[in-house]
């Protein structure tokens, strides 16, 4: 008997939340344009280096009040961190948006928005220039980085004259 015949299906189901769930603490630390080294030191020490990588890498297991803490910290929705879809109740042609990237390189306000989008162009290897379609959760995600909450953030878009498509709200 090995040591993998002991592991029951739960734990392999709740370690591949533990890294989901870091994998999405890691893409919005780094859509803020924040080292590990950074966020223990905007933290005041409330969050060590260490402390934060080994959650980002599954390798440490979040408590609910901490997980709820490091999303303040954040300003991303609990919900964002734990992956949580979006309303059920929209159709499919509203769950993305389409970003104009090189109206987007013209707004300096938008830097963190730009980081954001630069991460999801590396990791699907697309690097057109020219349009980024995103899905809802990224929507979700960069909402939040923008203003908020979806329809702050789609306005900010908006107004800005980055978004080529997206929802109507």
């Amino acid at each position: 008997m090995s040591a993998q015949d002991d592991v029951s299906p739960h734990e392999d189901e709740d370690t591949a939340f533990a890294l989901a769930v870091g994998r999405r603490l890691r893409a919005i630390r780094q859509a803020q344009g924040m080292s590990l080294v950074d966020v223990e030191e905007r933290s005041g020490g409330r969050w060590s280096s260490s402390a934060i990588g080994a959650y980002e890498r599954g390798f440490r297991n979040l408590s609910l009040p901490r997980l709820n803490a490091l999303a303040e910290f954040y300003r991303v929705p609990v919900s964002v961190l734990l992956g949580e879809p979006g309303p059920y109740n929209e159709p499919p042609e509203r769950r993305k948006l389409v970003l104009d990237l090189e109206a987007l390189r013209r707004i300096d306000a938008a830097e963190p928005i730009q980081r954001f989008v630069r991460s999801i162009i590396e990791a699907r290897g697309d690097f057109n220039g020219r349009v980024l379609s995103l899905r809802h959760d990224d929507l979700k995600a960069l909402c939040t980085l923008v203003g908020g909450d979806i329809p702050t953030g789609v306005a900010q878009l908006r107004s800005w004259e980055v978004l080529l498509d997206g929802p109507d709200l």
